[in-house]
């Protein structure tokens, strides 16, 4: 599962050190936005040498590159291609399909939905070959359409519209990043309402973000016990060949079978 994605600044030590110690189910480090142009090139070097250290293993971790085909983004890929730890890229902004990226970088993709451009040839850039996830950058898309951040941390149209491509495409979606740090109570709202529409987890910031947005993204204990039952009673009611059945006032189908043995494979893995 990915229920966390903690963006890490690549040019800080003790927040890389910090990190590795976290419940988060990846890490991506970044050199995109918070690292400054004079610091890419130290950022890539130090941690290169970290992640020769053992603190990373069990960790899921990747790379978010500079954009693709823009100034650094090949010294990004070069320098990390053959680092085996890294399993994938995060690729901003992405505008176009990927074309051959994965046999280039030799790692999975997961484009980040932040401009207009972007959602419109959405489709193109999910059915690119290596990409295993969609993610959503509120901010970056506010700007790309001159409106405000504030107006796209929840857009149901542009949420829904990534969720729906992704899971077509058989790929997870990914909601966007929560700024304000200290609400972490619209922090868990943002997450119940993303998780709601199908997205599989949540990019964080802080730490302190971490277990709300495992939690949200984990079926309860109530949703685990109810979707026991519901695989139960439909799997007896279908050796009486019914294809339906009535469980506390309420129908239960195949659609519910299905989403019950989805709950239950959750826990599973």
């Amino acid at each position: 599962m990915l229920r966390s994605q903690l963006y890490v600044p690549a040019n800080d030590e003790k927040k890389l050190r910090k990190a590795a110690s976290l419940d988060c189910d990846s890490i991506i480090f970044d050199l995109e936005d918070a690292v400054p142009a004079e610091e890419k090139s130290s950022a890539r070097n130090t941690l290169k040498k970290m992640l020769e250290e053992e603190i990373w293993k069990d960790k899921e971790l990747g790379i978010r590159i500079n954009k693709v085909n823009q100034k650094y983004s090949s010294e990004d890929i070069s320098i990390f291609k053959n680092v085996g730890s890294i399993t994938f890229l995060v690729l901003p902004k992405s505008e176009n399909p990927l074309g051959a990226l994965e046999n280039e970088s030799g790692k999975k993709l997961e484009p980040l939905i932040e401009t207009a451009k972007g959602l419109l040839r959405i489709e193109g850039i999910a059915e690119s070959k290596g990409v295993f996830a969609l993610g959503y950058g509120a901010a970056d898309f506010a700007d790309s359409v001159q409106g405000l951040t504030s107006a796209y941390l929840e857009n149901p149209y542009v949420k829904t519209k990534i969720v729906v491509t992704a899971r077509s495409c058989g790929l997870i979606a990914l909601d966007n990043v929560f700024f304000d740090l200290s609400d972490l109570e619209g922090f868990r709202k943002q997450a119940q309402q993303s998780r709601g529409l199908g997205y599989s987890g949540k990019q964080v910031i802080h730490p302190s973000q971490i277990p709300i947005a495992n939690e949200i993204y984990s079926p309860s204990e109530e949703e685990i016990e109810s979707a026991r039952k519901i695989v139960s009673a439909y799997e007896a009611a279908s050796k009486e060949r019914r294809g339906a059945l009535k469980m506390n006032d309420q129908l239960i189908d195949a659609v519910h079978y299905r989403q019950a043995k989805k709950i239950l494979g959750q826990v599973s893995e």
